[in-house]
């Protein structure tokens, strides 16, 4: 595979520093150490997020932007605090960029119906790519059904890379927007983001990135992207579930009208008639995930003190390393050879089912995800049931690599 990081710029990692820093590696399951392979659904979470949560909740919780005693105001700091580490992280232009959603999901159902509901006409088209997760198909699939728009869909060759010069032919005067995701959670492919926002905004197209598996993985800068919304989600960068950021170009909030409206997202409410706050209030409604914020924040803290260059180095080592082994082993196919991979492995046996698979492995206290990952069209595309997907973190080992592939062997010979 070929990095997408530059390896001499990088540092070398104390791994087993890092494992001691989260505390369910150190399990055992069904009495075997765990070896956690299922990161692209979701990360372990570093002791110090952990103890962040705790002493929020322990020490200093109470609800923001509404109290003026002395927890309330701390809370609102640190909140606050927390927009503005999430907007140096983007490299946004500013906090008020940055939403604090529930996760990915959340944040492009907001912009299906805040920003793209009011423009589409009959006739109107949304892209995709063929090799999308659901949560960036469904929420347009149900506009355009409501307003008479047709979805297009970039293809993809064997290899599992989008085919540009078709996605060039898609993009026209009826296009709305181009929504596609950074990376595959199925498999891995590392999509030419940055040229296909180019070749939209070339027809002034509007592009909507899901950054769920990239920001783990990759740095990201939005003035440099030029991407109009960009969403990820906490809990796969580390952080607790129920948290989310949308970015989003200041000139579209302004724009948009809430789809969600109640407390805490008001400038006047009288019988007769209400106004909104400015962004980002204004699409936050009611009391937030607070805790939630403050652990996402801990986590992008921790994160940065790795340092994503370095992570992204260490990562390609092992997708490399894993690609290798897992050659070896007889009848097992990858689906996803992409040039430019994060680090995510999805397999199949024409013989034997991911669901045994993930199954068995479990006995080996080796956690896999064995499904379509929520992302149907990319296996009706290959032309497979499911797969057997490993993803990997930078707390994961050349160790545990060799645990999976161990761990194959015994349902290889289990089968036949």
């Amino acid at each position: 595979m070929v990095s997408v990081m530059d390896q001499s710029h990088t540092t070398t990692l104390d791994i087993p520093k890092i494992r001691a820093d989260f505390p369910m590696l150190a399990q055992t399951v069904k009495g075997h150490p765990l070896v956690y392979l299922d990161n692209a659904a979701t990360t372990q979470k570093p002791q110090s997020v952990i103890d962040r949560l705790s002493r929020f909740y322990s020490e200093e919780y109470a609800t923001i932007h509404r109290g003026v005693y002395h927890h309330s105001v701390q809370s609102t700091i640190a909140f606050d605090h927390v927009r503005e580490r999430v907007a140096k992280f983007l490299n946004a232009a500013s906090s008020d960029e940055i939403i604090f959603t529930k996760g990915t999901t959340e944040a492009i159902n907001l912009v299906a119906a805040s920003f793209i509901r009011p423009l589409i006409q009959p006739g109107d088209e949304i892209i995709v790519s063929a090799i999308e997760h659901h949560a960036n198909i469904v929420p347009w699939q149900q506009v355009l059904e409501e307003k008479s728009g047709v979805l297009r869909v970039i293809p993809v060759n064997d290899d599992g890379e989008l085919i540009l010069a078709e996605y060039e032919k898609l993009l026209n005067n009826k296009t709305r927007l181009v929504a596609v995701n950074h990376v595959s959670n199925a498999l891995g492919t590392i999509n030419p983001i940055q040229k296909m926002i180019e070749m939209a905004h070339a027809k002034n197209i509007p592009v909507l990135i899901d950054g769920a598996q990239s920001v783990p993985h990759l740095a990201v800068d939005m003035q440099a992207l030029d991407c109009d919304f960009y969403a990820f989600s906490g809990h796969k960068i580390y952080g607790p579930t129920g948290i989310g950021v949308l970015y989003a170009k200041q000139k579209h909030l302004a724009a948009m009208q809430p789809y969600q409206t109640g407390g805490d997202m008001i400038e006047i409410v009288t019988f007769e008639k209400t106004t909104f706050a400015k962004s980002p209030a204004k699409f936050e409604a009611g009391t937030p995930p607070i805790a939630e914020v403050i652990g996402l924040g801990a986590a992008l803290e921790y994160v940065e003190k790795i340092g994503l260059e370095s992570i992204a180095a260490y990562e390609q080592k092992l997708l490399t390393y894993a690609t290798e082994q897992l050659a070896h082993i007889a009848g097992l196919r990858i689906i996803g050879t992409a040039k430019e991979k994060a680090s995510v492995i999805s397999f199949v046996f024409d013989d034997i089912h991911p669901h045994d698979v993930g199954t068995l492995l479990d006995e080996e206290g080796i956690a896999v995800r064995a499904g379509h990952h929520c992302a149907q069209p990319v296996m009706q595309r290959f032309g497979v049931p499911a797969t057997t997907r490993a993803s990997f973190s930078f707390y994961n080992t050349h160790a545990e690599i060799d645990r999976l592939v161990e761990g194959l062997g015994k349902v290889v010979r289990m089968f036949r």
